[in-house]
């Protein structure tokens, strides 16, 4: 698998790992890293439980495999698809997003984020499910939304994926409060101390 900007890279095909015990925590979980958290997410919100979020980690997060995750619309759409890849580099992970072959350095509308996640006919090899390619494609989302209309499709795809319902409202309202701080300040704004 070539992935353009990757060279040889050790990319690989992930998939098939949106449908595994533990993938959900660990993928949604990394928005979380910003410290910012009032209560610490229980990775079982997300559904599984402590050993298979560890038991994924180690293939998520592993240097030398690097799981692709592939989003594609039909030709012709207004939005292109979206490729996410987990860039296991030792000590310097990352998560980026490719929307059209070229680094996301802008976020999805919430218009734009459901055109891509709910698009009819996927290929063969990417995301199939609708709800794992909303939830896969969650951390784009940017710039003004509903907070009752974005809770309520976390909400119901997070169940859809198996996510605990007596939990799930807890791990939709500790997504959404950091889609909301990270969206009063970009940190492509730069600091606001520093005259940026």
């Amino acid at each position: 698998m070539l992935i353009k900007g990757y060279g040889h890279g050790p990319v690989v095909a992930g998939e098939s790992l949106v449908e595994r015990r533990g993938f959900w925590a660990n993928h949604l979980l990394t928005m979380c890293r910003d410290g910012a958290c009032a209560e610490r997410a229980d990775p079982e919100w997300f559904g599984g439980d402590g050993a298979d979020v560890d038991a994924l980690a180690e293939i998520l997060f592993d240097p030398g495999n690097w799981p692709v995750f592939r989003v594609s619309v039909p030709d012709g759409q207004p939005c292109p698809g979206v490729v996410v890849v987990y860039r296991n580099l030792v000590d310097e992970f990352g998560v980026d997003y490719l929307v059209g072959g070229r680094d996301m350095s802008s976020r999805l509308s919430w218009h734009e984020l459901v055109r891509v996640a709910d698009c009819p006919e996927p290929s063969a090899e990417c995301v199939q499910d609708v709800s794992g390619r909303f939830l896969l494609l969650l951390p784009l989302l940017g710039g003004a939304w509903s907070e009752e209309v974005v809770r309520e499709r976390i909400v119901a795809d997070l169940v859809a994926v198996g996510a605990p319902e007596g939990t799930v409202g807890r791990a939709a309202g500790h997504l959404l409060g950091h889609l909301e701080r990270r969206a009063l300040h970009d940190s492509v704004w730069g600091s606001p101390l520093s005259g940026g």
